[in-house]
């Protein structure tokens, strides 16, 4: 693997590359797409995904507090526990040796018997709101780290503001779309890890972001290659800091 922005450099050290900044909460999205903007290949990221974008994946859930998803990407991919690894001792000190994982869901539907909520090494966390079923809020309470933001749907920016209150400041989006639609409509996102996969996809796949409008002006901060495969992280600009930057 190579840096080629802004500078080039062999062999970078992919940790350092994106680490966390300090002294403020930070929201990132982690996606990947094919060179025409597909979010997926045959119903899955798995198929637009290389050697070089595992490694990538792999660092940024050791460098985050907490890993969010919507359920239906939980489903399509079939989430389960964040297995611990050597490789996190060093980035993970002082924290929990896995990140929990965050699951956004309306309607709770969700297999609560699955290995993810009876097996996960820090115990899931499940983002509903009021309107969702109150016997599937009972198990999902019983089996989990409840949290309710929102009446009719989920309010990200509580659903946020309660992942910080929990401590959980540096927080990795990995979708899906329409989750990532919501988040950046509601201003949350800080940063985009983006990965573009030589590859021309066609169809009906969705692109990284499918859901409500949302223009959020950022700059290019970093591009990594390996394979032909181009790693960008893309900060917000400066002016369009959130408040509470510093918080």
């Amino acid at each position: 693997m190579r840096r080629i922005y802004p500078d080039i450099q062999d062999n970078p050290d992919i940790v350092q590359a994106y680490a966390y900044p300090e002294g403020r909460p930070w929201l990132r999205l982690n996606m990947v797409s094919s060179a025409d903007g597909a979010a997926w290949l045959d119903g899955r990221s798995g198929g637009l995904s290389s050697k070089g974008d595992k490694r990538i994946f792999q660092t940024l859930r050791g460098l985050a507090d907490v890993i969010v998803a919507g359920a239906a990407t939980v489903r399509k991919e079939r989430y389960g526990p964040v297995p611990p690894r050597e490789a996190w001792a060093e980035i993970r000190r002082g924290r929990p040796e896995v990140p929990p994982i965050a699951v956004i869901t309306r309607s709770l539907d969700l297999d609560l018997d699955g290995e993810l909520f009876t097996s996960a090494p820090s115990r899931t966390i499940v983002i509903t709101c009021e309107a969702a079923p109150g016997d599937r809020r009972k198990t999902a309470a019983e089996r989990s780290d409840l949290i309710v933001a929102g009446e009719d749907g989920v309010d990200l920016r509580a659903a946020v503001a309660a992942l910080h209150d929990r401590g959980l400041t540096r927080v990795l989006c990995e979708g899906g779309p329409r989750v990532n639609a919501q988040l950046s409509a509601d201003g949350l996102v800080d940063e985009l890890c983006l990965s573009i996969s030589p590859l021309l996809v066609g169809g009906g796949a969705a692109r990284i972001q499918n859901g409500e409008p949302a223009q959020t002006a950022l700059e290019l901060s970093q591009v990594l290659e390996e394979a032909g495969v181009l790693f960008c992280k893309y900060t917000r600009e400066q002016s369009h800091d959130r408040a509470d930057a510093g918080a």
